[in-house]
């Protein structure tokens, strides 16, 4: 399935909680070496950094026209060293990572193309790899042996196979990461076929279809992290999304996202606000704010989450703040999710207002006169939201993206 099909699929199941559109998955390309830093030098003079640009320029622009974003370490020749290609390629955000190399040995008959990985099967205690780059070993490996099965078939060469390493690159980022040896500068075959337009375009060609041939974990940023399966839970039921590829667990979440995603939880739509007005009384101000009236200045008509933030007012589950704003994009506090989330399991059970529930209060911040207090300890009692630790809730700190994700996976598997 090319990539063109992949986002026609991937629009059709994406129906996100938040106002992200299909994506097309972003890929770093690094044309090896640069600047006063050659590379092997070929047989027939030929420089390896302008081998690397060329064919790493090819691929960008066979990507890009297949739907793919990409970023290029380096567009001209100039030098970045191992550590700063590895810097940029985690600013960018990307999906993984392929690096551009052509290769060298003191023999001339060696020729083929390998393309090296970092496989914690095979570490080498002298270059230690990242701890996120252990866990992307099979995917790395996915994506290397896609590439290596594609380029050999597309440029003749002789198949060298993969090659666990430690090379920098491939071993100190945090997504899927390889580096490509397309052939040999030693050899005087395969150095003419280098010095080739045509040959360095079906070399693109071929790397560009074994690219297009693996398809990256889901939200990469989340592989090893503690809350990624009850995300992919969460993500399955259709009830939150990522931005791209990722889905940024350790962000906190703003009030914008929380009501959007508690409306795809509960669906605003179908409870009832008769039932919500004792539990809105029974707050001090509001949980976003003090009382406030009329239209919020800061929620213009065409703002994304408009509806979601008028239907949880008709719900009475929040009001303004008493300058006329609701904040839609600051981040919302455990304490105000715990309310939120409170009064919404009461709606949907129509129930009144629980009778207090901080008898067995176990959080040293949580004390029985603070406002989310009965809140807080209700979803605690029927193990939906947990403390900070085992005596802190912290209800004043912002809930991150990854919290809300287990909070809302421990509701639905009641």
């Amino acid at each position: 399935m090319n990539l063109l099909k992949k986002l026609v699929v991937l629009s059709s199941l994406f129906s996100v909680a938040f106002p992200y559109q299909a994506f097309a998955y972003k890929v770093v390309v690094d044309a090896g070496h640069g600047g006063y830093d050659s590379g092997a030098i070929g047989v027939n003079g030929l420089q390896e950094k302008d081998v690397n640009l060329d064919i790493a320029t090819k691929l960008k622009d066979e990507l890009v026209r297949r739907g793919y974003d990409v970023f290029m370490t380096r567009t001209d020749d100039r030098f970045w060293s191992l550590a700063e290609r590895v810097q940029m390629t985690n600013e960018q955000k990307a999906d993984f990572f392929v690096s551009i190399h052509a290769n060298s040995t003191s023999s001339s008959k060696m020729n083929g193309s390998m393309v090296l990985y970092y496989d914690n099967a095979y570490p080498q205690e002298d270059y230690p790899a990242s701890d996120t780059m252990k866990i992307m070993t099979p995917y790395s490996k996915d994506l290397a042996q896609h590439v290596q099965d594609s380029l050999v078939a597309a440029a003749g060469t002789a198949d060298l196979g993969l090659v666990p390493s430690a090379v920098y690159v491939a071993r100190m980022g945090t997504i899927p990461s390889i580096l490509v040896e397309t052939a040999f500068l030693s050899n005087s075959s395969e150095a003419a076929k280098l010095a080739d337009d045509a040959v360095r375009t079906n070399m693109a060609l071929g790397i560009e279809r074994g690219i297009e041939a693996f398809v990256p974990p889901v939200f990469v940023d989340t592989v090893g992290h503690w809350a990624r399966e009850a995300i992919l839970r969460m993500k399955n039921k259709g009830w939150i999304e990522g931005i791209g590829n990722r889905y940024e667990p350790e962000r906190a979440l703003t009030r914008a996202e929380f009501l959007t995603l508690m409306d795809r939880v509960f669906t605003f739509s179908k409870l009832n606000p008769a039932n919500s007005s004792s539990a809105a009384s029974s707050v001090t101000g509001s949980v976003y704010g003090s009382t406030g009236n009329g239209s919020y200045k800061d929620l213009p008509a065409n703002h994304w989450a408009i509806k979601v933030f008028n239907d949880a007012k008709g719900l009475n589950l929040l009001q303004g703040y008493e300058d006329g704003t609701i904040r839609p994009n600051q981040p919302v506090t455990r304490g105000e999710v715990a309310v939120i989330f409170d009064r919404l399991l009461r709606l949907k059970q129509a129930q009144a207002e629980a009778a207090l529930a901080v008898k067995n209060a176990s959080f040293s911040d949580v004390p029985a006169t603070l406002w989310s207090a009965n809140a807080i300890y209700a979803l605690k009692s029927q193990d939906i939201i947990n403390g900070i630790t085992d005596t802190e809730f912290k209800p004043g700190q912002s809930i991150t993206r990854a919290e809300i994700a287990a909070m809302v996976d421990r509701y639905a598997a009641k």
